[in-house]
């Protein structure tokens, strides 16, 4: 079934440029919807399922395409569920836009897709490197080209070389590995064993390329920057999906590769997580732009994943993994109702907004659920998932504990001083016209909130398949 995702990415791409904007459109939207479900599909199968590309007798050759051997098991299968859920909101999203700019959004996106699908299924490191980078020059063009304003060009730049920096550290580990050990196969490298310098070397090597995607203070500079300018769909897919690379680089890599260097450096991410969750939930509270207020605190909830992926506990691991896709459904979410605001009235500034809960009695529920769950309301996914982090993280470091539950509080503040500001009050006298949501929004906002909903009442669903099957 896997072979099936990648074979309708490439059949997209061939069939995009030569057919009309209405077919470009909607068969990228059935056969993204195909994606997901086939995605789907994968969720009973047990805990690993293996595809090999490439077979036969080709001399030289095979041993080179061989690296192209796909992986699902119980670590990818939430990063390739949550990639192909988002993807049909951002082409539907973009569906009344430009007509000249369709056919490249829409082949910009399906890059995206194949990428982000070779990322959390190939089993060489090699491979997983050359796509990590790759995704760098599509998202550089969907932040530079449909991003809004004028300073989207700066904001891609800082995207891209941000990264692109992180990485060359983790080129540099790569080849070290393949030098040293012969091989980049993931499979192989997960028996052999690396001395303790080692460790310590190629651990901070995939780190300063894991940390900057996250991203962890203070490598965080060019996320908020990104956000703002980046149009809805771009938002979409940094909350949703990219931010997700640098947790799926830890946990695939880092944690089982180098476990001396996990417990040498853990005081160092504890403190740089902790450090990064205040930061970035005081940095929320002072900002003046919707998106901003998102963005900053997914940084907090990302360093929160972080803390508990290190914290050598199983409930705080269960935890993160909960958050990492309770995260990739809300704060998408809530960009996208951003996006609706926007477009209605070209702005973004909180002050411009007041009193929305007379005027759009739909979007302020919807807006509402979002903003609870954000601050991790009970019976909301990121309720369930926070709490574990905290449990388990009680149990190795108290000490941390009580520094991290202070984004319980931060994250309240934030959240309900902005959704009074926005929902309730007088009428702004800047609003001079009070559309509420269309089917089409409907249509992306409903699934998003039920599976909320859905995960925070019965998290065992997330929880028996994709963590404890590992």
């Amino acid at each position: 079934m896997l072979n099936t995702i990648f074979l309708l990415d490439v059949l997209l791409l061939a069939i995009i440029p030569l057919a009309s904007v209405k077919t470009a459109k909607e068969l990228s939207l059935i056969i993204h919807c195909l994606m997901f479900l086939i995605a789907l599909c994968l969720w009973p199968l047990g805990s690993i399922v293996k595809i090999s590309t490439i077979t036969g007798g080709y001399g030289d050759i095979l041993e080179i395409f061989w690296a192209l051997r796909f992986n699902v098991d119980m670590v990818s299968y939430p990063f390739l569920l949550l990639t192909t859920l988002l993807f049909p909101f951002c082409i539907i999203i973009y569906w009344n836009h430009k007509k000249e700019d369709m056919k490249g959004y829409l082949l910009t996106m399906t890059i995206i897709h194949l990428l982000l699908v070779i990322i959390f299924t190939t089993t060489n490191l090699f491979i997983f490197y050359i796509s990590f980078e790759a995704i760098l020059i599509p998202m550089f063009l969907l932040i530079g080209k449909w991003g809004y304003r004028e300073r989207k060009i700066l904001a891609a730049f800082q995207f891209f070389f941000y990264t692109i920096i992180g990485s060359f550290f983790l080129l540099m580990g790569i080849l070290y590995i393949y030098y040293t050990r012969g091989t980049t196969d993931i499979e192989i490298l997960y028996i052999t064993k690396f001395s303790n310098n080692e460790q310590l070397f190629l651990f901070i090597a995939f780190f300063a390329s894991f940390a900057v995607k996250i991203p962890m203070f203070p490598f965080h500079i060019w996320l908020p920057e990104a956000h703002v300018e980046a149009p809805t769909a771009g938002s979409v897919l940094l909350a949703g999906i990219l931010l997700k690379l640098g947790i799926y680089g830890f946990i695939r890599f880092s944690i089982p590769l180098f476990p001396y260097a996990n417990s040498y450096y853990y005081p160092l991410i504890e403190t740089m997580a902790i450090t990064g969750i205040i930061y970035s939930s005081l940095s929320t509270i002072c900002q003046i732009d919707l998106k901003k207020v998102i963005a900053y605190a997914s940084i907090a909830h990302m360093n929160m994943v972080v803390l508990g992926l290190f914290s050598h506990s199983i409930i705080a691991y269960a935890g993160s993994m909960f958050m990492m896709f309770s995260h990739g459904l809300v704060s998408p979410a809530l960009f996208i109702s951003i996006g609706f605001l926007y477009d209605r009235h070209n702005s973004r500034l909180i002050k411009y907004y007041s009193g929305l809960a007379h005027l759009l009695p739909l979007f302020s529920i919807f807006f509402m659920v979002l903003t609870l769950a954000n601050f991790s309301f009970p019976f909301t996914s990121s309720f369930v998932a926070e709490f574990l982090i905290l449990l388990g993280l009680w149990d190795t470091s108290p000490f941390a504990t009580i520094f991290a539950s202070s984004s319980v509080i931060l994250s309240l503040l934030y959240s309900l001083w902005l959704m009074n500001r926005i929902l309730f009050g007088p009428i702004s006298p800047y609003i001079s016209s009070h559309n509420d949501l269309v089917w089409r929004e409907l249509n992306i906002l409903l699934p998003l909130m039920f599976i909320i909903l859905f995960l925070g009442i019965l998290p065992n669903y997330f929880l028996s398949f994709c963590i404890f099957q590992i």
